[in-house]
This record gives C-alpha cells, structure tokens and sequence, in this order.
C-alpha cells in the first residue's frame, strides 16, 4: 500500500547510515533530496525511487544506487544491508487520531469544513 512506503529524507538517510558504513541501505520507497544537508557522504542505496536532487547528489558524492533485483543477486540473503523506512505516523491523517478533539488533554485535529466562526 502508498501508506506503508513512507518517503524517506537524505538527511535521515545520512543520518541512519553513520555507523554502518559500508552497508547497503534499502529503501522500500522514495528517497528525497534534503536542502538542510551540506554534505553527502559516499552511500550504497538501493531504493524504489530517488528524487533527481537526491539521486544526483549522491552520485556525485561518488555513491552507488541500485535497484532490487540487483541488490538481489549481490546479497540474496540480505547480509550487509541496513532496511529503513520514513516516518509512518507522518501522514497528515494521523493528526485526526486519538482522544476526541475538545476533550481535556486532546491535542486532536477535528474534521471541519473550513476555519471560521460558524464552523466546528
């Protein structure tokens, strides 16, 4: 499903890879560029998309991108992979779950039409 391949930043992607260096980092989804990230280091991603910003900057950081079927054939058992995933309770949806909006302590977003005086 959509929902279960978060896009994942560079920036945490960087970030996640630090003590694995010279791992392979799997991405069941997108990776997207990150303008906050000065440097890219040198990474080996395999991923379903890249953003052309983030697919760019890694090559050009002398990285390596592969696909899944390729990943396939160089590590059949998954050795020296790290499997990440982007943040899934991201989704604007989330923000609408959990105690009832107006209860005390609720720091739920209610479903309204628009903003305004005569709504909610």
């Amino acid at each position: 499903a959509r929902s279960k391949r978060q896009p994942l930043s560079l920036s945490r992607l960087v970030r996640h890879m630090a003590p694995h260096q010279d791992k392979i980092a799997v991405v069941v989804g997108t990776i997207t560029d990150d303008v906050r990230l000065a440097k890219v280091p040198k990474l080996k991603v395999c991923a379903l998309r890249l953003s052309e910003g983030a697919r760019a900057r890694i090559i050009k950081a002398g990285g390596e991108i592969i696909t899944f079927d390729q990943l396939a054939l160089r590590s059949p058992t998954g050795e020296n992979t790290v499997l990440l995933q982007g943040p899934r309770k991201a989704r604007e949806c989330f923000k609408h779950m959990g105690k009832a909006p107006g209860q005390p302590n609720s720091h739920t977003k209610p479903f309204v039409r628009s903003k305004g005086r005569k709504f909610e």
